[in-house]
């Protein structure tokens, strides 16, 4: 992919311009190929390209129109741009190169800020208007790629990525309310940022100004309509999804670099792999397991789908050693607080990929629309209640004075089970937080020595989960807005671009997610089955080894590197009581108790939220401790 970033304002100098240069060497690795730079008296634009289509000199941006009024830099991939450069041709536009770049800036200027509804694709691009001292930044419809922005005084500073825009602001500020929702869900759930008056532009809109008037408008919103084929049988409702993902499949091979695909073995990326291989010759796929822990290793299923698909697989199974020897260089790499460990995981993966290909596809995106996670299943059986859920009402209590942890298969699937019988007697809403949390509200804001504002948290929290209501469908459509975009998407986004790796997601083609949510929920989920409408799409593909097999995480061995390997770097840096007391921000009480919990057999999540706190605290002494 790439990365932009810009100041819009008033009296462009010499110093923006320096400070455009420093955010681009921070946005190197999304865009190693080539550096470019707009300037005029009221405009500064960056980019900094990873050549995929047209990788001549002509793709360089910013790109013009022929008349030099309006400028492009755009980060993403625009599938259909064939078709709709056709289009432009047949109108009388002529163009100077064969990118898709240069075709999204002529749709702009054809078709005003309506051409945002006819890109199939994923990207977060700005577009000036010298002519009318006008911008436009905008985001793809589920937030496949990144968009920061400031806007204060009608300044307008905006990039790709946090580390991009840090040197364009003035002012660097903690906002406690997203460190507290940190903490709550190991990543920040909303538009907000970890930064005071920094924002994310939200999936499926834009931020326009022009005449020092800026306007924020949402130009896609899921077809969020169940009527609209509730009579389609449910025989025709797997033709049209098998119809529907090859499309989108096809769409994502468009490439002039080497392409291959994420193989795990799971359902998903088998899936994605399957139908790749159908429409290319010869296919590279890729894995990577456990070499220390079998029960989580998964390569044996990859390089069987492989053997079935015909593709040169390269599967890689890492030891822990493996998985620690990346740590911080992965740390040093995250620019905001995410703590979901898995990460690791996809980053070794992105690096031993990028040495063969350049575009990878990959399954994600799927168990937010099919339903594929255990908390989906865990829903729909308490809004179809049965015998279990009765039994579990009954007797869960017990659960909840047992060892709980996540550190053995026991001692976690009582903590699941505990997990389970307190959600049952909550409304829907609260349920969903309270399974989508790794802390809850009071824990996670104990952990902050600063005042909260309790009130502003509590809208944020409300606006995350307003849409769900009584219908399991509205379970799907927060896990889009809120899990999807803000942690699935994101941790492959900064993981994949670290290590210069574009990464296309099929599931997410807007076509296909409108139909599936257009579809009665029964379709996708039963008891004791998840992505059920996936599965017996694909179903003669899948062959009994895959067909309703469990899914499986890719578990990281936290507590061993903390009782190990970091334990010196917690117990003696970043969590040591005078550096917190220094600092003046987290509660050291609250931080003791979870490293006394650590060597307990009532852990629970304590691993999850000490591993938040060292995200926290690395990020800090890079990003906003003056180390940067």
């Amino acid at each position: 992919m790439c990365g932009i970033l810009g100041i819009y304002q008033e009296n462009i100098n010499k110093i923006h311009r320096l400070k455009i240069e420093n955010g681009l060497d921070k946005l190197k690795n999304r865009g190693p190929n080539q550096n470019g730079i707009f300037q005029n008296k009221n405009t500064i634009l960056g980019h900094t390209r990873l050549s995929i289509i047209d990788t001549s000199i002509g793709g360089k941006q910013p790109i013009s129109d022929n008349t030099e009024n309006y400028q492009i830099i755009y980060n993403g991939e625009f599938y259909n741009y064939k078709q709709e450069r056709d289009i432009l041709v047949k109108k009388g536009y002529q163009f100077k190169t064969q990118s898709d770049t240069e075709v999204l800036l002529y749709m702009y200027i054809a078709y005003g800020v309506s051409f945002l509804e006819k890109i199939n694709g994923c990207f977060a691009l700005a577009i000036y208007n010298n002519k009318d001292n006008e911008i436009l930044i905008a985001r793809d419809r589920f937030g496949i790629k990144p968009l920061y922005y400031s806007l204060v005084e009608n300044k307008l500073k905006f990039a790709s990525e946090l580390k991009g825009l840090l040197p364009l602001l003035e002012k660097k500020e903690l906002d406690n309310n997203s460190l507290q929702l940190y903490f709550q869900f190991n990543y920040i759930p909303d538009k907000q940022s970890i930064i005071k008056n920094v924002q994310q532009i939200e999936p499926g809109t834009y931020l326009s100004i022009k005449h020092k008037t800026p306007k924020i408008n949402r130009y896609y919103q899921i077809n969020y309509n169940t009527k609209k084929y509730s009579n389609i049988s449910y025989e025709n409702a797997k033709t049209k999804t098998k119809e529907l993902l090859e499309n989108a499949v096809q769409k994502r091979l468009i490439s002039d670099v080497p392409l291959g695909t994420f193989l795990s073995g799971g359902i998903d990326s088998s899936i994605i792999s399957y139908l790749a291989a159908r429409n290319l010759k010869s296919l590279d796929t890729f894995s990577i397991g456990y070499s220390d822990e079998a029960f989580f290793d998964e390569t044996t299923y990859a390089e069987y789908i492989a053997k079935k698909i015909g593709s040169k697989h390269h599967s890689f199974r890492l030891s822990n050693k493996d998985l620690y020897r990346h740590l911080f260089q992965i740390l040093d790499y995250i620019d905001e607080p995410f703590a979901d460990s898995s990460a690791i995981p996809v980053f070794i993966l992105s690096k031993l990929t990028k040495k063969n290909v350049t575009v990878a596809l990959s399954g994600d995106g799927a168990d937010e629309i099919f339903s594929g996670y255990n908390k989906h299943q865990a829903h729909y059986d308490i809004l179809n209640w049965g015998l279990k859920e009765q039994i579990i009402k009954n007797f869960g209590e017990i659960a909840t004075v047992l060892p709980q942890s996540r550190n053995s298969k026991w001692s976690n699937y009582i903590r699941q089970i505990s997990r389970y019988y307190k959600g049952i007697n909550k409304t829907n809403k609260d349920r969903y937080l309270y399974w989508a949390s790794i802390l809850n509200k009071t824990k996670s804001s104990a952990l902050i020595k600063a005042d909260k504002q309790d009130l502003l948290i509590k809208n944020r929290i409300q606006e995350l989960t307003k849409h769900i209501d009584t219908d399991f469908n509205d379970i799907l459509y927060t896990d889009v807005q809120m899990v999807l975009s803000n942690d699935m998407l994101y941790k492959v986004d900064r993981m994949s671009m670290a290590n210069s790796l574009e990464v296309r997601t099929p599931f997410l083609d807007h076509e296909l997610v409108d139909f599936i949510f257009s579809l009665p929920a029964k379709y996708k989920i039963s008891k004791g089955f998840k992505k059920k409408l996936l599965q017996d799409s694909f179903k003669d593909f899948l062959s009994p080894k895959l067909y309703r097999r469990p899914k499986h995480g890719f578990e990281v061995p936290l507590k061993k590197w903390f009782q190990k390997e970091l334990y010196s770097y917690i117990f003696d840096d970043l969590l040591a009581s005078k550096k917190i007391e220094e600092q003046g921000i987290l509660n050291i009480n609250e931080i003791t108790k979870y490293k006394q919990l650590l060597s307990s057999k009532y852990s629970g999540d304590a691993t999850a939220t000490i591993w938040a706190l060292i995200v926290f605290q690395h990020w800090y002494d890079r990003f906003l401790n003056d180390k940067i």
